[in-house]
């Protein structure tokens, strides 16, 4: 008996031992962090055409406003805008780099001749002729070549038929709901959208330095078409770098503008799109209205405070103990009326218990559009260690 009680007593002291050199518990963390802060919404006055259809976009804080219930129109020129997405996404292409070369067929050449004699913006190619990827872009780009959006097409699906549908499913992908395209030019009028589409496809269009690099060129120099101009009519003025600009008789005058607008010391990314404009001019009375949109989007940005510094934003839990835990700094983001910043507290570091007062024990995430700000988060005050009896038992 006495040997069992000694037993007994002996596993007792290696256990408690153990325990007593065991590491500090980890502690519990939990977000008191609301979901979601939304920013109270008021009317916003925009300038709104009243012919033809138009529409902003701030990519920053995630707004895409139109003009009103909106019906798909074609679009001529601005088509493009996809054939470009759908070109660099399959072939993606850097700033320094021209990519592979395209060898012009016959059926390049007759493109051309049909453009041409159909009146289509058009840029003279040869049998035989080798144009890098680059080129082929900036022709498609800056003077809206028809027979380069044919020859792209058709280089990157085998046919034109095949481009198309890629070019549809891409829509969808990007919530262009009420987009359908028949062609890569928009000379065909079945190519149709909405103002308000159109930006969901410009604003990542202007992501891709590629392009937005391209699309600021007022002309480009090619071997056999020589020096051509961009139809684009606003660009370098009042800091317009694009985009794209479209016309016929059936779309009518259109234009998708972009600038960047220095907003409370934040530069942001402006977007104006206007279709079916008429009378004498039409690009650049479409061109005028973009911008004009813009710079009134630009205005009515704001700025709000999403995390307060000394806020609390969770709390850690070891050992019968919680302590707060508080947003080391302010974080403020652009907004605009109506908009909702998702939050989310990221617990990305183990804490202990004993761990100091102003330990970090993770990060208080917001996101609002393409904004993504991130606040470390502290300990209030030291967290307690348990006591000999929390360990032991």
């Amino acid at each position: 008996m006495a040997l069992l009680i000694l037993v007994v007593v002996l596993a007792l002291v290696v256990v408690g031992s153990v325990r007593l050199h065991a590491p500090s518990p980890a502690a519990t963390v939990s977000a008191r962090m609301a979901a979601t802060i939304s920013v109270p919404s008021a009317p916003v006055a925009m300038p709104w055409p009243t012919d033809g259809q138009s529409a902003i976009a701030v990519p920053t804080v995630g707004v895409n406003v139109t003009s009103g219930p909106e019906q798909p129109v074609p679009i001529a020129s601005l088509t493009k805008m996809m054939t470009a997405f759908v070109i660099l996404r399959d072939h993606p292409l850097g700033l320094e780099q021209d990519g592979p070369q395209i060898i012009m067929t016959q059926a390049d050449v007759s493109d051309f001749d049909t453009d041409t004699v159909e009146d289509e913006a058009n840029a003279q190619v040869t049998l035989g002729e080798a144009l890098t990827e680059r080129q082929m872009l900036e022709g498609l780009l800056v003077h809206s070549a028809n027979n380069f959006a044919d020859t792209l097409a058709r280089w990157d699906a085998g046919s034109i038929p095949a481009f198309v549908v890629k070019m549809n499913d891409t829509a969808a992908e990007l919530g262009m709901d009420h987009t359908h395209y028949a062609d890569p030019s928009g000379f065909d009028q079945a190519s149709q959208s909405t103002a308000g589409d159109l930006l969901k496809v410009a604003a990542p269009d202007m992501e891709n330095p590629t392009f937005a690099a391209i699309v600021q060129m007022t002309s480009v120099t090619l071997p056999v078409a020589g020096t051509i101009s961009s139809y684009t009519p606003l660009l370098g003025f009042q800091g317009v770098i694009g985009v794209k600009s479209g016309f016929t008789t059936a779309a009518g005058g259109c234009d998708v503008v972009a600038v960047v607008r220095q907003v409370h010391g934040i530069p942001a990314l402006i977007l104006g799109a206007v279709t079916g404009q008429t009378g004498p001019d039409v690009l650049a009375k479409a061109g005028f209205i973009a911008l004009n949109l813009a710079d009134h989007a630009a205005a009515s940005v704001g700025m709000t405070t999403v995390v307060h510094a000394g806020q609390v934003v969770a709390r850690v839990t070891v050992a019968g103990h919680t302590v707060a835990a508080t947003a080391a700094s302010t974080a403020n983001v652009l907004s605009w009326p109506g908009v909702t910043a998702q939050q989310v507290l990221f617990d990305g570091r183990t804490v202990h218990a004993g761990a100091k007062k102003g330990s970090r024990i993770g990060s208080a995430l917001v996101a609002l559009g393409n904004q993504h700000v991130a606040v470390p988060v502290v300990l209030r005050r030291d967290l307690p260690k348990p006591t000999m009896l929390q360990r032991l038992f």
